[in-house]
C-alpha cells in the first residue's frame, strides 16, 4: 500500500510577516519565496495583496514558482456582489493559481465582529469562493477560530466548512485562531468533522503557538485525518507564532508513523538544505538565531555534559534522536570544566588536531579549561576561542601579529542632521610584518548614528593586518553578548562574539575582564586569530 500525500502550506510570507517587529521588503519576499519553492513546499501564500505596496509589488515580480503560489484575502463583504467587492478584486487580480480567503466560522464573531446574521455569513463565504471557482483559481477557506465556534456552536462551524466545499473549495482549513486549543482537543473536533462527512483528503489544519503547542497541534490534526499543514518557517506569526516548519518538517519526514504513512513536497535531499534556509531566514531579519530550537539549532546536537559525550564517541544515537545531517546541522561536542579526555581529544580532532590518548598536553589544556572558566570565561559558547587555547598549548598557534596598544575615546558631537551624538573612536598599534602599524576607525555610520566602541574597535583591528589582509576583509561581526559574571565592585565582565564570513561559516569568541573594552578586544582579536589560522596563514 503506497504513502498518502500530505501537502505543506507555507505562510511565512503573510502570517509571518505578521509578527511583532517584521517587515519584509519586496526583495526579501522574493528571497524567502525562492527557499520555500526549492526546499518543497507545495503552497506558498505571498502575502495579501492590496492590503500594502510590498504584498501587491511581491505578486508583481514573483515568477513562476513550482509551489502553488498563494494570494490571500477575506470573503467578500456585505452588501456587495463578489464580482464587485474590490477588496476580493485586489486579491483576483494578483493572478495567482491558488487563492486562499478568510470568513468567521464562529457565531460568536459573526454577529460581534461582522455585525451582520448568522446566514449572511454562510451566503458571502460561498458566493465568494464560488467567484474564485468561476475564474479558474483553486479556492481555499480558512475557517477563522473554526475550533472556538465548533465547541460553541459545532452546527453552524460545520454549516460554513459546507457552504464553501459545496461552493468547490479545494481545500476547508480549520484554524485555531486565538491558540488556545490543546492537542487532544484539535484531534477530537478534527475527527468529528471528518465524521460528519467533510473529507479528510480537503481538511488543512492552521495553529498557533500560543500554549506552545502548535506543532502538537498539527500532529493531532494529521493523526485524526486531515491532509494539509500549514505553518511559518522558524514559527514566526501573530503573538507567539504559527507552527514551525522547520520541527513539523522533519518530524512528517523522519519520525513514525509519519514516515512511512505520507510523503510530502519535500524530500530527503532538500531537507539537508533546511538548517540553512533556517537561518537564511534570520540573516534576512538580522536576528540570531535561536540556539535550542528543534533539528535546526545551533544546540539542538551539542553535547556538554561529559557522561553524553563519552557515550556520543561510541554511538552518536545514544544522545541523539536523528543524524543532525538529515537536516543540514552538525553534531557539536562544547568544551567546558565537565569535559573529560575523550571528550576534549574529539573536539580537537573535529578541529583537525590529532592528540595521542595520554599526551601531557591533554591534561595541561583541560587544567587550563578549567582555571579560565572559574575566572569567567565560558567555552562551551565559544568553540574557536577553545580551539586557539588548545592550538596554544600545544605549541601550533602561530604568532600572525603582535597588537602594541589601542585606544578607545567616546565623544559627543554634532551629526551633519546637527544633533548631538556620541562618537567612538578606536586607535589600534600592530606590528606586523615586521614594521607598525596604526589604524584608527569611527564607529558612526552613514547617517551620523554611533555604533559603539566595540564596532570601532572591529573596524580598526580589521583596518590594515598587512600580508593577512585579504584573508579577513569578508569577515562581519553579527552577533555581541555581555554578561557580568559576578557582582559588587568586583564585577568581572564576560563578552561573546559571533563572527562570520561570505561562506556563511560563523564562529565564537569570549573576551573577560574587569573592563568590557578589555574583554571585547579579546574576543575581537581571537576572532581575527581563528579566521586566519583557519585560512591556512603561516606566520
Amino acid at each position: 500500500m503506497g504513502r498518502e500525500r500530505l501537502y505543506l502550506y507555507d505562510t511565512t510570507l503573510r502570517d509571518g510577516q505578521q509578527t511583532q517587529g517584521v517587515q519584509f521588503s519586496t526583495a526579501e519576499k522574493l528571497k524567502i519565496a525562492a527557499a520555500l519553492d526549492a526546499l518543497g513546499v507545495d503552497y506558498i501564500e505571498g502575502g495579501w495583496p492590496g492590503a500594502n505596496p510590498t504584498d501587491s509589488a511581491f505578486f508583481a515580480e514573483v515568477g513562476r514558482t513550482r509551489a502553488a503560489m498563494t494570494a490571500f484575502g477575506m470573503t467578500k463583504r456585505a452588501g456587495y456582489s463578489a464580482e464587485n467587492d474590490d477588496v476580493l478584486a485586489a486579491v483576483m487580480n494578483a493572478g495567482t493559481p491558488a487563492v486562499c480567503v478568510v470568513g468567521k466560522s464562529h457565531d460568536f464573531h459573526v454577529t460581534t465582529a461582522l455585525g451582520i446574521g448568522l446566514e449572511e455569513n454562510v451566503a458571502n463565504i460561498g458566493a465568494s469562493v464560488a467567484h474564485l471557482v468561476a475564474s479558474r483559481r483553486e479556492a481555499l477557506f480558512d475557517a477563522e477560530h473554526f475550533f472556538d465556534g465548533y465547541k460553541a456552536n459545532p452546527d453552524y462551524a460545520l454549516t460554513c466548512l459546507r457552504a464553501a466545499l459545496e461552493a468547490g473549495a479545494r481545500w476547508v482549513v480549520l484554524c485555531d485562531t486565538n491558540g488556545g486549543t490543546l492537542p487532544h482537543e484539535i484531534g477530537r473536533i478534527v475527527s468529528e468533522v471528518i465524521a460528519s462527512g467533510v473529507p479528510g483528503g480537503k481538511v488543512g489544519i492552521h495553529t498557533h503557538n500560543d500554549t506552545e503547542m502548535a506543532v502538537a497541534g498539527s500532529l493531532a490534526a494529521v493523526d485524526a485525518g486531515a491532509r494539509q499543514v500549514q505553518g511559518t518557517l522558524n514559527g514566526l506569526g501573530e503573538r507567539c507564532g504559527n507552527a514551525n516548519l522547520t520541527a513539523l518538517i522533519p518530524t512528517l519526514l523522519l519520525k513514525e508513523p509519519y514516515a512511512s504513512r505520507f510523503v510530502t513536497g519535500v524530500d530527503m535531499e532538500a531537507l539537508e538544505g533546511l538548517t540553512r534556509v533556517s537561518r537564511m531566514l534570520d540573516d534576512v531579519l538580522n536576528r540570531v538565531p535561536l540556539k535550542q530550537v528543534a533539528y535546526v539549532g545551533a544546540s539542538a546536537f551539542a553535547h556538554k555534559a561529559g557522561l553524553h559525550a563519552s557515550a556520543i564517541l561510541k554511538d552518536p544515537t545514544t544522545y541523539e534522536h536523528i543524524d543532525p545531517a538529515l537536516v543540514g546541522n552538525r553534531r557539536v561536542i562544547p568544551m567546558s570544566n565537565q569535559a573529560g579526555q575523550s571528550n576534549l581529544r574529539r573536539r580537537l580532532a573535529e578541529a583537525g588536531l590529532e592528540v595521542a590518548p595520554g599526551d601531557p598536553a591533554l591534561a595541561r589544556i583541560l587544567e587550563r579549561v578549567k582555571t579560565r572558566e572559574a575566572e569567567g570565561y565560558s567555552y562551551d559558547t565559544a568553540q574557536a576561542s577553545f580551539e586557539l587555547l588548545a592550538r596554544e598549548e600545544l605549541g601550533l598557534l602561530p604568532e600572525f601579529f603582535e597588537v602594541k596598544r589601542y585606544r578607545v575615546t567616546v565623544e559627543r558631537r554634532k551629526n551633519k542632521y546637527d544633533r548631538m551624538v556620541s562618537l567612538s573612536e578606536a586607535v589600534v598599534v600592530v606590528k606586523v610584518d615586521g614594521e607598525k602599524k596604526l589604524s584608527v576607525s569611527e564607529s558612526m555610520d552613514e547617517e551620523g548614528n554611533d555604533r559603539g566602541p566595540v564596532n570601532a574597535l572591529s573596524k580598526a583591528l580589521a583596518k590594515d593586518l598587512g600580508s593577512y589582509q585579504y584573508l579577513i576583509e569578508d569577515m562581519r561581526l553579527v552577533d555581541f553578548k555581555v554578561r557580568i559574571t559576578q557582582g559588587g565592585t568586583e564585577a568581572v565582565t564576560r563578552v561573546i562574539i559571533d563572527s562570520e564570513d561570505s561562506s556563511g561559516r560563523r564562529w565564537a569568541t569570549v573576551g573577560v575582564s574587569a573592563n568590557i573594552v578589555d574583554a571585547s578586544f579579546e574576543a575581537l582579536l581571537d576572532a581575527v586569530r581563528w579566521k586566519l589560522v583557519r585560512a591556512g596563514a603561516r606566520a
